[in-house]
């Protein structure tokens, strides 16, 4: 049926009709083709650009016929043998020439023809993009905040943590830049055992070799009484330093491991001691006057990146948090 409402087309719409959609088709399936290494594909592409080659070489006679009439009668045999179902010209009937109105039109069925080949060729044959995208942050904060959040100046909230942590280049400035995150979220927690009055939000992002979480805690606390609660603490291997002008505290310490058996119902087996975490705490601002960021990275295989890595994360991360001083 295509084929019989071609044949009814005129000569100067169907010949670059079928060029523009077999250049276009042509050129698609061979670049498929050498990116996947597919012979079958190949042989397909070489057949489209084969049929759009030849129809070229017919518009080119044509053309010359119109501008050579001494060939005109060779020409008009080609455009005969292609298009059986037109009706032949009498011997006295001067063959007519395409007006300017019936190029317009041709011209505009072309370029619709192409626009159209051009954004369906995508969708209808295979894609080649199987790169893995990276995870977006995924909050459930949907619900009512806590009311600590709703005091003033508001801390931040999970989602926002998310949003400054989860950094196109931030595999790379964990020293895997190959890696794709895998996981991001955001929550918007109270700090423990302070009855939901001091707001302790939180983001992580994880990746095949690390795990990177970002808290803010709005309470009182100084970062030389952190320290000093450190000691008594089993924090390990502390050191002191300014990051970005404020105070701050390198710290490891272990994480915890809890399993829990949904299979047999059962509560599952006691909390257990996991890997080592290597975390940078920062005072929310300059003055210190209570509060602090903390940046944990650790992996399942228990390796640290160095403590380059964390600053290197906190001074890209912490100056695209919004800026809520504690009270």
């Amino acid at each position: 049926m295509l084929g019989f409402l071609l044949r009814l087309l005129p000569f100067w719409v169907r010949e670059p009709l079928l060029i523009a959609v077999g250049s276009v088709l042509g050129v698609r399936i061979m670049y498929l083709a050498v990116h996947d290494h597919d012979r079958v594909a190949a042989g397909l592409g070489v057949v489209f650009l084969v049929f759009t080659a030849i129809r070229v070489y017919a518009v080119i006679r044509a053309l010359r016929a119109r501008r050579n009439p001494s060939v005109q009668a060779q020409v008009q045999t080609v455009a005969q043998a292609q298009a059986v179902t037109e009706p032949r010209p009498g011997p006295d009937t001067p063959e007519k020439e395409p007006n300017a109105w019936g190029q317009a039109i041709a011209a505009v069925a072309v370029f619709g023809a192409l626009a159209a080949a051009l954004w369906l060729g995508p969708r209808v044959l295979p894609s080649d993009d199987s790169t893995p995208q990276p995870a977006s942050c995924s909050d459930g904060e949907h619900g009512e905040l806590p009311k600590a959040y709703k005091e003033k100046p508001q801390p931040v909230t999970g989602e926002e943590l998310c949003k400054a942590l989860n950094r196109p280049d931030l595999a790379t400035l964990l020293g895997t830049p190959a890696e794709t995150a895998t996981t991001a979220s955001g929550t918007s927690n109270t700090a423990p055992l302070t009855d939901g009055k001091v707001a302790q939000p939180e983001a992580e992002v994880t990746f095949d070799t690390y795990t990177v979480n970002v808290s803010a805690t709005y309470n009182e606390l100084s970062t030389d009484q952190y320290v000093k609660l450190m000691k008594f603490g089993d924090a390990e291997d502390t050191k002191t330093l300014t990051v970005l002008g404020r105070p701050a505290v390198f710290s490891s310490d272990h994480t915890m491991k809890i399993e829990i058996d949904l299979g047999s119902g059962g509560s599952g087996g006691p909390v257990e001691q996991g890997p080592l975490a290597r975390t940078l705490s920062v005072a929310l601002d300059r003055s210190d006057r209570g509060g602090y960021y903390e940046i944990t990275v650790w992996s399942t295989s228990g390796a640290l990146p160095n403590d380059s890595v964390l600053l290197g994360i906190a001074e890209k991360v912490l100056p695209t948090i919004p800026e809520r001083p504690v009270r």
